[in-house]
């Protein structure tokens, strides 16, 4: 049976499993199970499953995923995060949809320091959601913002996804993460750019509450509240640049600030720590077992040479560099569509760099691509990681209704790439200078 074929089989029965209204998690196992015994060798093969899970969540890297969403979960329910959103939001004054561009720049300054999409997605989802929808906020100014903070994480250095990515492809890690700021910046500009004009042009998306006049000295006050924020984000990130902690060891150290300046603030309580452990535990088993499904997913893929059959198609085509660039784009994205950032990065970056490089393309530059890409699939409909992820911190909304709300975001994410194929100096520009 042809690759194309099979693939039509298992995602039409994923497609099936998910329109039934059947959990995630459960949709992926039923799939897996199914793919392992009926193309992969029966019984036997099921065992993979087991491997296969231990595999996908025995890895170091993954560690800083619940220690980044203890210390989110402490942070707020402590009323740290409370405080410091009411600051940002006396500075926002009667901006429309002001809870949304805080989310964004909650999300970039979040991101910056988990590297973390599914972290900062389900820290950002189960904090700012809950206000969003007292308040009034359509689904696309809520699930939608909230999905694109989180997929800044996978963008704006430092990030774990570009360091990997860049030693798949043996470019400069330095220049690599030098090179995506602007374009994390820019991605991060598109969404309050886009917020703004939805909301001017549809004002009843974010409705306006009564905010009084601040006045200039209590704003300048209110940056205080800021300043518990800042520690944290010092820990983190400030830990990592000057070298004295890897990833792990600074979200250790975000989540013991985190949990000190609770006491600081007598904030720190039984009852708190408890629920911020159980609120923890079951968002990180959420994440993880959608993990473990789509790792074996992405290998029952593998293995029946659908996702090797995508990308030996871009490799045999005959056309201009530019339209085999775009292609090779269009494959991660689609790719991203089923697997995880990770499996896709694995099959593609051994066989697009050496392409690359034949078209002469420079390394950091088609890196960077690779990176945008590799995020924007994680966002698009209809599998993308992302929005499982959001569906688990907020399960009142349906996938269809977070699937629409995250489409505009996705939008955005695909003109970023587009600036950046058709703009290099937008990627190259600090590396260059750093060269120097």
């Amino acid at each position: 049976m042809e690759w194309y074929v099979v693939s039509a089989i298992i995602v039409g029965v994923l497609m099936v499993c998910f329109l039934s209204g059947m959990p995630v998690a459960f949709a992926f196992l039923l799939v897996n199970l199914g793919g392992l015994f009926f193309l992969m060798g029966g019984e036997r093969a099921l065992a993979l499953q087991v491997s296969s899970a231990y595999q996908s969540l025995a890895t170091f890297a993954l560690v800083p995923v619940p220690l980044f969403i203890l210390m989110g979960e402490i942070t707020f329910r402590s009323g740290i995060g409370a405080r410091a959103l009411d600051a940002l939001d006396r500075w926002f004054g009667g901006l429309p949809g002001r809870l949304s561009f805080i989310a964004v720049l909650s999300g970039t300054l979040f991101g910056a320091s988990s590297g973390s999409s599914m972290a900062t997605t389900a820290m950002l989802g189960s904090t700012l959601i809950p206000d969003m929808t007292r308040r009034g906020y359509a689904y696309v100014m809520s699930l939608g913002t909230i999905s694109a903070a989180g997929g800044l994480a996978v963008i704006i250095p430092p990030t774990s996804l570009g360091v990997l990515l860049g030693a798949l492809t043996h470019v400069s890690i330095a220049k690599l993460l030098i090179g995506l700021v602007a374009p994390g910046l820019l991605m991060a500009t598109l969404y309050l750019g886009y917020i703004l004009i939805r909301v001017l042009l549809s004002p009843e998306l974010a409705p306006r509450y009564e905010v009084r006049h601040v006045p200039w000295r209590e704003k300048l006050l209110a940056l205080r509240h800021l300043v518990p924020i800042g520690v944290i984000i010092f820990l983190v990130t400030g830990s990592m640049y000057i070298g004295v902690a890897t990833p792990t060891e600074a979200a250790a150290l975000g989540a013991v600030g985190a949990l000190l300046l609770a006491g600081a603030h007598g904030e720190l309580s039984f009852k708190m720590l408890r629920d911020a452990l159980l609120s923890t535990l079951r968002v990180t088993s959420v994440v993880f077992t959608i993990i473990v499904g789509s790792t074996a997913f992405s290998q029952i893929l593998a293995f029946t040479g659908a996702s090797r059959g995508l990308v030996d198609l871009v490799g045999g085509l005959s056309a201009p560099p530019a339209a085999i660039l775009a292609i090779m784009m269009l494959v991660i994205i689609v790719l991203g569509f089923f697997i995880d950032q990770v499996s896709s990065m694995m099959i593609t970056a051994p066989v697009f760099m050496p392409i690359a490089q034949s078209l002469g393309f420079e390394p950091v530059w088609f890196t960077v691509l690779m990176l945008l890409a590799l995020e924007t699939g994680e966002t698009t409909p209809p599998f993308g990681l992302q929005l499982f992820v959001l569906k688990s911190v907020y399960p009142k909304a349906s996938m269809q209704e977070i699937i629409l709300a995250c489409w505009p975001f996705t939008v955005c994410d695909f003109l970023n790439l587009t600036l950046n194929i058709a703009f290099p100096a937008i990627a190259l520009t600090l590396p260059s200078l750093m060269a120097r």
